[in-house]
């Protein structure tokens, strides 16, 4: 028998591609995007095109599996360091030693750890949350990936929302700013070349010089880290030549003297001395942004990875407030669409079930983005057992050697949910098969357009993986938890999230979505100006160019620039002079589809790309093998002399460490300290030396994609 089964996919990008799984006979044997939807039209990315490769992958893991061996990479084949159990067995073990850890250390020695690996409402935080809260065990600060930038935008718009990518294609002037659409944003191009087609033009902000960069009509390459300095000379000119809209200004924003005030000491020869852009190109952009209507700022997490990313993504926000483009169709701004998705979390999720553990109270609250830390130098009682799901942070979390120094602790029990063994359950003592999402039913939000969509279960689980709202579910029923939250269904779950007073959300039901697979959000008739009559989620409604509330946290209410301590402006940069970035690869979804041999033949993981004048600098030729350092490790790689970063940066792309020669990924070299807004990982505030290990004769480059 053949079916067409609607789903969407829930890997961690703003597009949530609405897809169509052909099934025969039990078996998926076709993926293809779905028509209908009026935003991801019909077409899938390279990756997700591919995605049979990773339900059928031989590499699955398909059941329960308990370590054999000591802790560490196995030699050859994972398989050889675990032996099958059943899940009776690795349940029994997970819930006794859940319960001789929190009698002997109390459960906040117990660690949840997760992201986003998947996206689907259920499967990110649903029974899960239910399960630790009721336990008492640590709260988990989700910081890695979009905290600073979030956290940022609610600073000014007091919610995350932007513009529809349909209204991208009426755009005059389009600036990528820190966004490699290319490559984690597909969906949005073609929008784009609609736009360009009727004499709109593309305008790309960043420091490496990605495909959307060479695809650009204007790509300005700028220093990493100084993005807010390039937004505060861009208001510099904009005010100073009366480009800005006032009407909009006096009605619909507030603090916009002190704002003047402020980018007084940021004239366009400054920030060109900061940024490395040239005055005048400072001063075009400026004009172009401001004059050539509709203008659209398409800023992604790039941007925020730095450590001052919250302030920069802060300044940004304020450029479309002060020139009115929030009015226009094909104005505004898109950093993030997730606050229109605000579901019924506290239904989901129970945090009251705090009050019902052990603790008796609200658990004690650890950042994901210094794991290394928690593991090995954490206040209070030392965390002794951690669960990952949804994430891989062996690879994916910053300062790696700490976080392996913590997870090879003999008395650290480890428990992983995964489909493959990663870099993470080479430390697992336990591992649990999981699902994809062709295997479980979903709901699916967005944070790159604005409809909900019902992810409907295709094929039967392979083997016994199982999902999380399943794993957590029965892991709480072992633990003895009564609470009748944990037997809903997911029917139940779904109900329950769609139980909502967010007006965006509510009267949308389950039936809708089962029928209808992708709804819009009640947002009114296209287009959707969410500010062209101000109504900002502000306590005034008015964006806060001035932010009161930032002054507590020791931090400049309207915005300014402070260089990272690790950046070329700083002191450590006579030591270590080149600014490092650990660039996200094309293909790969952060860590995710890193080791499908169809993925990995489109990527080139192993090259630290540099410029011809570093690489003369320190006697490197193309093809030569370099080691990359500072002072918390160091990587080896193949030196590619090319044009995409300019003088005193270098980049790399993450992948798995157990995939690299070394063993090592750019997270050897990545600092645990957190964002200035929102508390995120500072991935790219990275200094680094590079030298010569090897020449072309002995170390070759890898193939070409």
């Amino acid at each position: 028998m053949k079916t067409e089964v609607h789903a969407a996919c829930s890997h961690d990008c703003p597009d949530a591609c609405s897809v169509l799984i052909t099934v025969e006979d039990g078996r998926a044997t076709k993926i293809q995007g779905d028509p209908q939807h009026p935003v991801t039209r019909g077409f899938l990315c390279a990756k997700v095109t591919k995605y049979l490769d990773r339900v059928y992958s031989p590499d699955r893991v398909l059941y329960p599996m308990r370590r054999t061996a000591a802790k560490g990479p196995a030699a050859g084949d994972p398989l050889t360091n675990f032996q099958r159990i059943s899940w009776d067995e690795a349940l029994d073990e997970i819930a006794a030693r859940f319960r001789a850890i929190s009698d002997e250390f109390g459960p906040e020695a117990i660690l949840p750890y997760s992201y986003a690996g998947t996206t689907g409402t259920l499967g990110f935080g649903s029974m899960d949350r239910r399960f630790f809260h009721r336990l008492g065990a640590c709260q988990l600060n989700r910081t890695i990936c979009a905290s600073a930038g979030g956290d940022a935008l609610l600073t000014v718009y007091g919610e995350k929302a932007g513009t529809e990518p349909e209204q991208f294609s009426h755009a005059r002037t389009i600036i990528a700013w820190g966004a490699n659409i290319l490559g984690t944003n597909v969906h949005l191009w073609p929008f784009i070349e609609e736009a360009r087609q009727k004499g709109g033009r593309l305008v790309v902000i960043d420091p490496y010089q990605t495909r959307t960069a060479r695809a650009a009509d204007w790509y300005i390459p700028i220093n990493p880290g100084t993005d807010v300095a390039l937004a505060l000379g861009m208001m510099h000119v904009i005010i100073g030549e009366n480009l800005y809209d006032a009407d909009y200004v006096v009605k619909y924003t507030e603090g916009f003297e002190e704002l003047r005030s402020r980018v007084l000491e940021y004239p366009p020869q400054l920030v060109s001395q900061i940024t490395g852009i040239p005055a005048d190109d400072i001063v075009r952009l400026a004009r172009e942004y401001a004059s050539a209507r509709p203008a659209v700022i398409r800023v992604n997490y790039g941007v925020q990875r730095a450590e001052n990313g919250g302030m920069a993504v802060r300044a940004i926000a304020m450029l479309p407030c002060i020139t009115g483009s929030w009015k226009e169709v094909g104005g505004g701004l898109q950093l993030s669409t997730s606050g229109a998705f605000k579901l019924n979390e506290a239904a989901l999720e129970r945090p009251e079930l705090m009050y019902a553990s052990p603790l008796g109270r609200a658990a004690r609250v650890v950042n994901m983005s210094q794991l290394g830390e928690a593991l090995t130098k954490l206040d209070g009682p030392p965390v002794q057992a951690i669960l990952v799901y949804n994430c891989n942070p062996l690879a994916v979390a910053p300062n790696q050697a700490e976080v392996i120094r913590g997870f090879l602790r003999p008395d650290l029990f480890t428990v992983v949910h995964e489909l493959f063994f990663t870099d993470t359950t080479d430390y697992a003592d336990l591992v649990l098969p999981a699902t994809t999402f062709f295997e479980h039913k979903e709901l699916q939000k967005a944070y790159g357009h604005y409809f909900l969509q019902m992810s409907d279960q295709a094929i039967a689980p392979l083997g016994e993986c199982r999902s999380n709202p399943e794993v957590f579910q029965q892991l709480a029923l072992r633990m003895g938890f009564a609470e009748d939250c944990f037997r809903d269904t997911v029917d139940d779950l779904i109900d329950q999230a769609l139980d909502c007073e967010n007006q965006r959300v509510k009267g949308i039901t389950r039936a809708q979505l089962e029928r209808e697979g992708s709804v819009r959000l009640q947002i009114g008739d296209q287009p959707f100006l969410p500010y062209k009559s101000g109504n900002f989620k502000t306590p005034s409604g008015k964006a806060r160019l001035y932010n009161p509330d930032l002054i507590a946290q020791g931090l400049d209410p309207v915005a300014s620039f402070i260089a990272p301590v690790e950046s070329r402006h700083s002191g450590r940069a006579r030591k270590y002079p080149l600014e490092f970035l650990g660039r996200k690869a094309d293909n790969y979804l952060n860590s995710s589809f890193a080791n499908l041999p169809s993925i990995q033949k489109m990527e080139e993981p192993e090259l630290l790309e540099i410029s011809a004048a570093d690489a003369a600098s320190r006697g490197i030729a193309d093809g030569d093998g370099v080691r990359i350092f500072n002072d918390r490790g160091e990587i080896d790689l193949v030196a590619k002399v090319n044009g995409v970063v300019r003088p005193g940066v270098v980049a790399a792309v993450l992948n798995w460490a157990k995939l690299s020669s070394r063993g090592k990924n750019v997270n050897m070299l990545t600092s645990e300290r957190l964002t200035d807004i929102g508390a995120g990982a500072t991935f790219y505030s990275c200094l680094v030396e590079v030298e010569a290990i090897a020449k072309k004769s002995s170390v070759s480059p890898l193939p070409s994609s």
